[in-house]
């Protein structure tokens, strides 16, 4: 077992709201020209925060009796599972829509365990973690030593309070033949948007890890009647009816996201691996350049704390701590033979948008070699993982819309700035570096566009009888949207204007894919609405890709 404490911070102070003044006169300190790498921007951080070093905020110990209310309201979850291993993760907030989660600046005693049933009568492992001020009283738990391919139960206990039960797993052991998996893919859930009646009934749907393809929240503000959801038996405080960008903004925003019940069962019952998107920090960020040309040393303050916020609420591992404005969230997890998956991260490298990051008609710059939406070292890593995977399904975990998406019938068609189509050159190396590396079964998982969408990967997309090189299954918003349409008003015209796309529903909801040794299939799952709670789900529609021979069928 290995526990996160504060003991473990590697540089890159957090930024708290109470020092954005004095963050400000730091970027003023090191001067425009220093921040151009993050490391200059790390250093600011340090500098403007000061945070102390080795737990010396947390010093003194809470007394856990002390605890007024349950402190568990924020619930429980699992992450990135291992063959050996997996990732636990709770946050002590008895008010959680308080600054400080009604928990003073010392650390807090907190004992887990981890079972082979609900009841603990089979006790696996179990410790005692300290849950720090410093990382707003969250715990990551990384449990080593466990045996591949067991369903596991945890929970925690601090003083008499003790959280609800979680169902996790390990992975497959490396090198078994696997006979199938199957994993869901969740994306885009703005609060004010509509419930989250889709997590619902993810927790009750028989999958083995979930996807969650980014914008996990929305930095827009919510007003005291939740948006759309229009509550009438409560108010939400005023405190997140402004637009999130220091430390304390984006915790906030995150409690209150994390108390939805929805979210909770299915973070309850399933582990996730998780990439961010944009909305995690700002709109349509790129790199070091924010959606409104700030001053990059000051979006880099932003985006630190945006990044911390992150890690500190979601199950990742040490090695995914964020450096200052840097973390390395791109990683792979192996399932046996049968499947790797490869999680990218398309923000935190990427070149600027082009044209103005608006959908275009293109040019040159689409296709400029210079440009990246990967960054060169994460696409080497990719790239290179290919030629040494032993997988027959390779998934590669994403956040927008790689196939080309032509989104009208002229004879030079507006693209997506933002999606791959923007980036056409760094498309193209992926593409060739899979057919390079014998890449048979490529399978690519998206979010981000509030659809429903199934692709056939063409290795010429503007010749539908060039090779499929693969499949890309496009997971629909969860609540971004609101209610949505099955046809949406641009639905014929995307089919016509794109051969290769498959299948469009504009309705919420998630994708549910199986992989097994001689196919994959895809069930579109879809609710009817999310404006209203307890809107039934159905299966919208199914396909399946052979393996060897990628191409989509219906079911």
């Amino acid at each position: 077992m290995r526990e996160f404490s504060a003991d473990d911070h590697v540089g890159g102070a957090p930024l708290a709201s109470r020092h954005h003044p004095e963050l400000r006169a730091a970027a003023r300190h090191f001067g425009r020209r220093h921040f151009l790498t993050v490391t200059a921007a790390a250093a600011a951080l340090a500098f403007g925060t000061q945070l102390p070093a080795r737990g010396a905020a947390g010093s003194t110990e809470l007394d856990a009796a002390r605890i007024p209310s349950d402190p568990f309201t924020l619930g429980v979850a699992s992450g990135d599972p291992l063959p050996d291993s997996v990732l636990l993760w709770t946050r002590l907030a008895p008010a959680p829509f308080e600054p400080d989660g009604g928990l003073p600046q010392q650390y807090v005693v907190v004992e887990w365990e981890l079972a082979l049933d609900e009841r603990f009568a089979a006790p696996v492992r179990s410790g005692v973690a300290i849950a720090y001020p410093e990382y707003h009283h969250t715990l990551h738990i990384e449990v080593t030593g466990l045996e591949p391919d067991r369903i596991h139960y945890y929970r925690f206990r601090t003083g008499t309070w003790l959280s609800e039960t979680g169902r996790t797993r390990t992975a497959p052991a490396a090198g078994t033949a696997t006979a199938s998996l199957s994993y869901a893919a969740v994306s885009c859930q703005a609060y004010s948007d509509g419930y989250f009646t889709a997590h619902r009934h993810l927790s009750e749907d028989d999958v083995d890890v979930v996807l969650h393809l980014g914008d996990y929240l929305y930095e827009y503000a919510v007003n005291s009647a939740g948006g759309h959801r229009a509550y009438t038996d409560r108010t939400l405080p005023d405190l997140f009816n402004r637009e999130a960008r220091t430390l304390e903004d984006y915790r906030l925003r995150y409690a209150l996201y994390k108390s939805d019940p929805d979210l909770r069962a299915v973070h309850a019952t399933h582990p996730f691996v998780v990439t961010w998107d944009d909305h995690e920090t700002e709109n349509n960020y790129a790199g070091t350049v924010s959606e409104n040309d700030d001053p990059p040393e000051e979006f880099l303050l932003r985006r630190a704390a945006a990044y911390r916020a992150y890690w500190e609420n979601q199950p990742l591992r040490a090695a995914q701590l964020p450096n200052g404005p840097d973390a390395q969230l791109y990683r792979r997890l192996q399932w046996g033979t049968l499947a790797r998956f490869d999680v990218l991260d398309t923000r935190q490298y990427r070149s600027d948008q082009v044209y103005a990051d608006t959908k275009h008609t293109g040019g040159p710059l689409q296709d400029d070699p210079t440009r990246t939406i990967t960054g060169e070292a994460q696409e080497s890593w990719l790239i290179d993982g290919w030629r040494d995977s032993p997988a027959l399904w390779n998934v590669l975990s994403q956040q927008v819309c790689f196939s080309q998406r032509k989104l009208d019938l002229t004879a030079e068609p507006k693209m997506s700035m933002d999606a791959w189509d923007g980036y056409r050159a760094s498309r193209r190396r992926v593409l060739d570096g899979a057919k390079s590396a014998g890449v048979e079964n490529l399978v690519v998982m998206t979010g981000d566009v509030h659809a429903a969408y199934a692709f056939d990967i063409k290795d010429d997309f503007d010749d539908p009888a060039s090779a499929t090189l693969g499949t890309e299954f496009t997971a629909t918003s969860v609540a971004s949207g609101r209610d949505g349409a099955e046809k949406p008003s641009t639905w014929d015209t995307y089919l016509r204007a794109n051969p290769h796309l498959r299948f469009y529903d504009g309705r919420r909801g998630y994708v549910r894919v199986t992989l097994d040794r001689q196919q994959a299939r895809a069930d579109f799952r879809t609710v009817s609405a999310v404006t209203t709670p307890g809107a039934p789900i159905t299966t919208s529609a199914s396909f399946v890709t052979e393996a060897g021979h990628p191409g989509l069928a219906p079911a």
